[in-house]
């Protein structure tokens, strides 16, 4: 799962992907059309965290997105071992 961040737009996005990179490169080419990153075209990977499975990082996405939280994105940048934690209690 990867963590992305506009300047542009001051906005973080939380997303899953097996190849960051050309996730990052569809989403400034603004190849998702409805999509929430089509807000800007400077998005920067902040945060790659490797899962051991797809279902892992589907949950983690899920997770933060629901939290809705600018403020507990920031904490999971400074200390990824929360994205751990969040997995140990499930």
């Amino acid at each position: 799962m990867h963590f992305l961040y506009s300047a542009k737009a001051d906005k973080y996005y939380t997303g899953e992907s097996n190849d960051v990179p050309a996730r990052i490169k569809m989403h400034n080419s603004h190849r998702f059309l409805k999509a929430f990153t089509k807000a800007a075209s400077d998005w920067e990977i902040k945060l790659i965290f490797k899962c051991e499975n797809k279902t892992d990082a589907v949950f983690l996405e899920r997770y933060i997105k629901r939290m809705k939280s600018r403020k507990f994105i920031h904490k999971i940048i400074e200390r990824t071992e929360i994205l751990e934690e969040i997995l140990s209690t499930r």
